[in-house]
């Protein structure tokens, strides 16, 4: 191995040898491989930091100061008493008179006590009756503060032995290395816990201060290190610990109010997550419900009797409705047989809102548009907004163009006004799942497919569409990332109004020409 280049005159530390080896040894590594792992190798955080304190500490072990004496304020009184039958002048009278103040003496005292006390950490001694036969134990000592240890423990069934049941990410426990699910707890501070219950434990540990010993005989597997997770998701409920009694340790619980942003640091455990809240520096984890658990929760508190979920040809449902063309407004709303999204009604009847995993996510520059996906109530003017930014910027929007099994009449144009495919392969579609929303008219199909959201999204434009709220959820996806625009109804007032002026209800003058307003 070639010796490594430093500067003159200058001896390197472990830490500048370690920095500059990878460049010393690029000209004898021959494949790119063995380059990319020794960079990868050197080049981690960790492995300099450790370097960093090893060098700190040698260096202490070579500078930290040494007393001299430590016996100080002995000396000096016995300086003191010799001093005084000697020859009065005025030195030995001024030294006399700084060796006999009180903050000197108390300086030269509180010398001698810091001069005799070891500060090196010193473990307790190891039992002399250990048998042979008994299980391997470790002697933990961790120093508690402020903030809780991080850990829970429980009661084996079988066994009675307290075990240590989960270990929160970022915790003092998690930080310290040394403590790991499944390790039986055998003294706390010299106390057995063999006969104690966990919240006998846990009542020793609170009244705890400073260094804590644990003795524990550790589980037969230790955790493998894992790298922080990065998984988001939005909470869509509230949740308080303190508030829900099935929580195995309220004070490790993580309160949350209902759009807040989750980082998951576990999963481990199918009934209670660990978390904490995106971008917080602190990186200790709290307790939170698992999906599953808390969708349980909420389908117990639900009422048990739900309405029928059927179709008949008489009602009109939101699946299928004018505003798949902005032109194709001489559409009667009459005889409509409506059919959505496969099993998508079916779906919203069970489906419970906990959380929603979220990513973050920034635009890229020349990375396509994101999807406008527009909500509101029948007739609250969603294709006149349409219209009008159509014709604010064409170059810029676009809606999609429908599917439909109808044939095609003489003045119309594939791909223009629809996508005319046949009635069989219409059908297929639908089975495959490629239409966000599509419904029969007069014996024809309509429909929306997510291609034609695509074909739009490909040519640099944004996309505008119109669907039903329950439709949203097929739509929220990492394709598509699609901004949710509810259009909110003005008061019943300015609505009647608005109708009036269109000739939907008619005025006092004009009673009985037109529908009248609900």
């Amino acid at each position: 191995m070639p010796a490594l280049a430093t500067g003159a005159g200058h001896e390197p530390g472990l830490y500048e040898l370690l920095a500059a080896l990878p460049s010393q040894l690029q000209p004898h590594i021959s494949r790119p491989e063995d380059n990319t792992f020794l960079q990868d190798m050197f080049g981690e955080r960790s492995l300099h930091s450790l370097v960093k304190i090893h060098e700190q500490l040698q260096h202490f072990e070579k500078s930290k100061p040494v007393p001299v004496q430590d016996n100080a304020a002995i000396l000096a009184h016995e300086l003191s008493e010799e001093l005084e039958g000697k020859s009065a002048n005025e030195e030995i009278k001024e030294l006399l008179k700084l060796l006999t103040k009180l903050h000197i003496e108390s300086l030269l005292k509180v010398h001698d006590t810091v001069a005799l006390k070891n500060y090196d950490p010193e473990l307790p001694p190891l039992p002399e009756d250990i048998d042979d036969d008994e299980d391997s134990v470790k002697i933990i000592r961790l120093v508690k503060n402020k903030e809780p240890l991080g850990a829970t423990i429980m009661r084996d069934d079988h066994t009675g032995a307290i075990l240590v049941a989960r270990i929160m990410r970022g915790g003092a426990a998690d930080r310290s290395g040394l403590i790991h699910v499944g390790d039986e707890l055998k003294e706390v501070n010299g106390i057995p816990v063999d006969d104690k219950k966990p919240e006998e434990v846990i009542r020793i540990l609170a009244q705890s201060q400073g260094a804590i010993t644990f003795k524990v005989v550790p589980a037969l597997k230790d955790e493998a290190p894992t790298k922080e997770p990065k998984v988001f998701v939005k909470a869509l409920f509230d949740y308080d610990p303190k508030n829900d009694n099935a929580i195995p340790c309220k004070e490790a619980g993580l309160a949350f109010k209902k759009g807040t942003i989750l980082q998951i640091m576990s999963q481990d455990d199918a009934t209670w997550w660990q978390a904490k809240f995106e971008g917080d520096a602190n990186p200790r984890a709290g307790l939170i419900p698992s999906k599953q658990f808390q969708e349980r929760r909420f389908a117990l508190r639900r009422p048990v009797a739900t309405l029928p979920f059927q179709r008949t040809s008489s009602r009109r449902s939101s699946g299928f409705r004018r505003s798949f063309r902005l032109s194709r407004r001489d559409k009667k709303k009459t005889n409509k047989s409506m059919y959505e999204c496969n099993k998508s009604e079916i779906y919203d009847t069970a489906d419970v809102p906990t959380y929603e995993e979220v990513a973050p996510y920034s635009r890229q520059s020349g990375a396509k548009h994101r999807l406008v996906v527009l909500v509101g109530p029948s007739s609250v003017g969603l294709n006149e907004l349409k219209r009008k930014l159509l014709i604010s910027d064409p170059q810029h929007f676009s809606v999609t163009i429908p599917h439909t099994s109808r044939a095609k009449k003489n003045q119309e144009s594939d791909g223009v006004e629809y996508h005319f495919i046949s009635k069989s392969l219409f059908e297929t579609d639908i089975q495959n799942n490629k239409f966000i929303e599509f419904g029969e008219y007069k014996g024809n199909y309509y429909g929306t497919s997510l291609d034609s959201i695509r074909s739009v999204l490909s040519k640099n434009k944004v996309c505008l569409l119109d669907v039903q709220p329950h439709m949203i959820k097929h739509l929220r996806t990492a394709e598509f990332k699609p901004f949710v625009v509810f259009v909110k109804p003005p008061t019943i007032e300015k609505l009647r109004e608005t109708r009036k002026n269109s000739r939907v209800i008619s005025s006092k003058d004009d009673k009985g020409s037109a529908k009248p307003f609900t």
